[in-house]
């Protein structure tokens, strides 16, 4: 049985992983803090570590100025990337004031169905200070570009594979069709596969 890694492995592997990076502007010359969701290692860092990690080398950076957030939900599985409610409560409330404040917009891309269903139904509740109505889904890279400068930000190539999938299979973007990588082509009446996304928060 594998031990818990430490405090400063933990921090180590979030900065290596690149989950969270102040990367860009937004095309009103926002700083962006760009989080890509599947490089989240949800079972293996605790929160106090995130806090930390946040706090000592993400937040010093976004006190003074305005930002905005890119958060990369595509292909974030319940079982690896997904803290947890409880967690991402945590998260937030650790924020300080004053970068709360600096927050203008917060760019959601790949949604799903589910992640809306949770966000218009809890989101109010669980997140102060307007942060729900700063929310902005994009469905498509195509609808960022419209508000993000492309040659400033790095995207994970994973992601315009997402993207492409979705150009095929739009009823994933509903829940209504299987988002496994398995085919591009939705399964037949016949094959016995569900037809359902079964993600969390997908």
């Amino acid at each position: 049985m594998s031990s818990t890694p430490s405090e400063l492995d933990q921090q180590l592997l979030i900065e290596k992983l690149d989950v969270f990076k102040i990367q860009g502007r937004d095309k009103h010359g926002r700083k962006i803090l760009r989080i890509i969701g599947k490089f989240f290692p949800a079972r293996i860092v605790s929160i106090d570590v995130v806090n930390k990690f946040l706090e000592e080398k993400i937040f010093p950076k976004l006190e003074r100025n305005k930002f905005a957030v890119l958060y990369v939900h595509s292909d974030v599985q319940r079982s690896e990337n997904f803290p947890g409610i409880s967690a991402l409560r945590s998260i937030y409330d650790a924020i300080p004031v004053n970068v709360k404040e600096n927050l203008e917009a917060v760019y959601f891309v790949h949604p799903g169905l589910q992640a809306r269903l949770f966000l218009a139904t809890f989101g109010r509740l669980m997140f102060s200070g307007g942060l729900y109505g700063k929310l902005r889904y994009v469905n498509r890279l195509d609808y960022l570009w419209e508000n993000v400068r492309r040659k400033d930000i790095e995207i994970p190539e994973f992601v315009y594979d997402h993207d492409q999938d979705l150009e095929y299979r739009p009823m994933m973007d509903y829940g209504l069709e299987s988002d496994h990588p398995r085919v591009y082509g939705a399964p037949t009446a016949e094959s016995g596969v569900p037809m359902y996304s079964m993600r969390c928060i997908s």
